[in-house]
């Protein structure tokens, strides 16, 4: 396979992203190497951890797209609440993969949950993004982020329950948007 541009920059990652994931879904996360998912994407293994630090990076990639997100709603004007709450129904509305409601979800759960390192990398991946929240926000805002991560990851891990079993994808998403709005109601006039 001839190599492509081990510069590439966003579509190298792109690529990789892709096959990577492709073969997770496929094989198993523990069950796929880095040299692979190199061989496949036309680069090398080095490439690769320059786009991904970690293995499970490789699949879960899209904490740069969190993190961004959490930035916009927190600058987003006084009423932080809302706007975190404005984005997290744009998200399920859209079914953006950062909901859980993606179409092709499924598999993706399954293999998270299949690997412990992808299920600690989710953890980490979400004190992170605690980290970011607090850090945007005036004030002391350690119970505000700290709340609304475990509250959204909450309503992730039911979504993902749910697809798994087999509950009728609209069903779901409804669902879905309802635990959204009272984990908003929790986070504004308390449980």
């Amino acid at each position: 396979m001839p190599r492509t541009s081990e510069r590439g920059g966003p579509r190298t990652r792109a690529r990789i992203s892709e096959v990577a994931t492709r073969l997770f879904l496929e094989r198993g996360f523990d069950e796929v190497t880095v040299a692979e998912v190199a061989r496949e994407a036309g680069v090398s293994s080095v490439t690769v951890f320059k786009h991904f630090p970690r293995k499970e990076d490789l699949l879960l990639d899209r904490t740069d797209d969190a993190t961004e997100l959490l930035r916009a709603a927190a600058g987003a004007g006084p009423d932080v609440l809302a706007a975190l709450r404005e984005t997290t129904l744009r998200l399920a509305d859209e079914r953006h993969a950062l909901s859980g409601l993606a179409e092709g979800s499924v598999p993706f759960f399954r293999t998270i949950a299949a690997s412990p390192a992808l299920v600690a990398r989710t953890r980490e991946i979400a004190a992170e993004l605690q980290r970011t929240l607090e850090n945007e926000l005036p004030g002391d805002a350690t119970l505000l982020a700290a709340f609304f991560v475990a509250g959204y990851g909450t309503v992730l891990v039911g979504t993902a329950r749910r697809l798994i079993a087999g509950d009728p994808p609209h069903a779901v998403a409804d669902d879905h948007r309802a635990r959204v709005e009272n984990l908003f109601d929790a986070l504004r006039h308390g449980v």
